[in-house]
């Protein structure tokens, strides 16, 4: 009797603990966690870029500034292109870096007239987390996104690597380079002479022609006065000291001269055509390069991966093939 009373009690003490919500107690949901909200990125619209390039006085910046703007409206973004009025005009750029930069961009790209100069004015830029990127001559400054343009001294060794394969080792050469102390030049005039080593060819002399016509006339007057007919061929910073080169030794009456320039520009292909001193020219892809640095400064702009360096490639423009040249570059 006793366990049975003691069953029948056990039964509705386990009844009333269920009438009073004697149930399993949930849990609280935990809170998911808490992630870092990514910082808005701006309207395509909204998004500005400024370019400042080494000069807008030049066929071949003219080349690269389209390049710019043609991304520019495929993209749907602002893009600033502005330059000095000569590669000469070291703190003209470095002005216009520093406007760009107060303007409040949302990226910089700039291709230094001098790399040390620019970089510090470049600084300010990163110091805001503005992405920093260059183009064509590399800026190298810690923290800069990606350099888009050409391997420099690859490309003027294969400029040289043509003429003495054309011309034989037998010959002696001169080298007109670019800006002195500017990082592309010291970089095209380093290729000249590598190739020039590895054939046995002699380098009689190199000096700067200032990256101008002019200038580069100039110059070539004074290897002419100390050289003479020994000169065989004349490696060239780019396509306007070519043509001053050219100059010079049309007006000393040197013939049996091969220039080589530097950068594909159309007039001096016409030059190669017209069976003028200029027999070569290696050339870059300044179009494409303006393009791809104005594409990769809007996916920095956006935090997507961009890769440190983007190389474009180069070609020797040469009697052969220089038609062929011409209508792609059109």
């Amino acid at each position: 009797m006793k366990k049975f009373l003691a069953l029948i009690l056990a039964l509705v003490m386990s009844l009333s603990l269920v009438a009073c919500g004697g149930k399993t107690e949930e849990k609280p949901a935990e809170k998911p966690a808490e992630t870092e909200t990514p910082a808005e990125t701006p309207a395509a619209d909204d998004i500005e870029i400024a370019v400042v390039l080494k000069t807008l006085a030049s066929e071949y910046w003219g080349y690269v500034k389209n390049g710019c703007d043609a991304a520019a409206k495929e993209l749907g973004v602002k893009v600033t292109v502005v330059g000095p009025g000569a590669e000469s005009e070291i703190e003209q750029q470095v002005a216009m870096i520093e406007q760009q930069i107060g303007a409040g961009v949302d990226a910089i790209v700039c291709a230094p007239n001098d790399a040390d100069a620019a970089a510090n004015a470049l600084q300010a830029a990163l110091d805001q987390g503005i992405p920093v990127l260059s183009v064509d001559t590399n800026v190298g400054i810690a923290g800069q996104t990606s350099f888009v343009g050409t391997m420099n001294d690859e490309a003027a060794y294969q400029g040289g690597i043509w003429a003495i394969d054309t011309l034989g080792t037998d010959i002696k050469a001169v080298i007109i380079y670019g800006q002195e102390g500017d990082n592309t030049s010291n970089l095209r005039r380093s290729g000249y002479e590598k190739a020039c080593q590895e054939k046995g060819v002699e380098v009689l002399s190199a000096l700067s022609g200032q990256n101008t016509t002019d200038g580069a006339t100039k110059t070539m007057e004074d290897m002419i006065s100390s050289f003479g007919d020994q000169i065989d061929v004349v490696f060239c910073h780019n396509d306007d000291t070519a043509v001053g080169a050219m100059n010079a030794c049309k007006n000393a009456g040197l013939t049996d001269v091969t220039i080589v320039g530097f950068d594909g520009n159309k007039s001096a292909v016409e030059l190669i055509m017209a069976g003028e001193p200029v027999k070569a020219t290696v050339a870059q892809q300044p179009y494409a390069m303006g393009y791809e640095v104005v594409k990769a400064a809007l996916a920095a702009i956006k935090g997507e991966t961009v890769e440190e360096v983007i190389s474009a490639p180069v070609k020797v423009v040469t009697a052969e093939n220089a038609q062929e040249y011409l209508d792609s570059l059109a």
